[in-house]
């Protein structure tokens, strides 16, 4: 395995693996060695060290140490509350909770993933790409936003989306490796556009619009550029420009 990247929280070490295998064998002066080249396949794992985590259902692979297993309630309310809001937002409304000291693996999967930190202020709730969450310290809770403009309606994502609450780290899953997500901080002066769904996850502090690149519909025409999306505020926006998406740029 090859080490992608770590993240150290309180109590808790996060790291995410590429899975290697061995393609040549040479003989030299020091015996048999290996080649070995990566497969394509990643996985986490996660080092408890008095800390928990939350992960996605069926991402578990094992554990080693002192582990223990439970079922973690996700989103609040009745159960079919819990259910339209976990089909709106393409997560699930509970996650397996994993506490202890030791270590948890997951499968490893053809999926990219990026590890962050939130510090948990108020306004450092991060919105999430549907079906993006899949780990977080047990510090954190796995909820619901709901859009109350068109733009984030028309965000790509629908009417609500994850929203990841609370002081920790966590890992999503991510269409492009770490190293190509640009993550821009925003001081509430400057704004980001965006054309396409790019956005990987954003602050919930952040304001999102929906507007025309140019003004006009002749100058629009000319420019060959539709609608766009517009952050502003404080806040933090994780974007995958190299993604490779099915349709680029937003439309009506």
């Amino acid at each position: 395995m090859q080490l992608v990247q770590e993240q150290r929280g309180n109590g808790l070490t996060l790291r995410i693996h590429a899975l290697t295998r061995v393609t040549r064998f040479s003989q030299g002066a020091n015996g048999l060695t290996e080649t070995r080249e990566m497969d394509g396949r990643f996985t986490v794992e996660a080092e408890l060290q008095g800390s928990g985590v939350l992960l996605e259902p069926g991402a578990f692979q094992y554990s080693v140490g002192q582990v223990q297993a439970s079922v973690e309630q996700q989103q609040q309310g009745g159960f079919l509350r819990r259910a339209v809001a976990a089909a709106g937002t393409g997560e699930g409304a509970f996650a397996t909770r994993f506490t202890g000291q030791g270590k948890v693996w997951t499968e490893p999967t053809r999926k990219h993933f990026v590890i962050a930190e939130a510090g948990g202020e108020p306004g450092d709730e991060m919105i999430l790409d549907d079906r993006a969450f899949y780990m977080a310290q047990d510090t954190m809770r796995v909820g619901t936003h709901t859009h109350t403009s068109v733009a984030g309606v028309l965000s790509g994502n629908g009417l609500r989306q994850p929203k990841l609450t609370g002081a920790g780290i966590f890992v999503v899953e991510s269409p492009v490796p770490v190293s190509e997500v640009e993550v821009i901080e925003l001081s509430g002066r400057d704004s980001v556009m965006v054309d396409g769904d790019l956005m990987l996850m954003y602050s919930a502090s952040l304001k999102v619009e929906l507007r025309p690149l140019v003004r006009g519909l002749r100058n629009a025409a000319r420019s060959g550029e539709g609608l766009v999306f517009v952050l502003s505020g404080k806040g933090t926006v994780f974007l995958t420009p190299t993604a490779q998406h099915p349709l680029s740029g937003a439309t009506l």
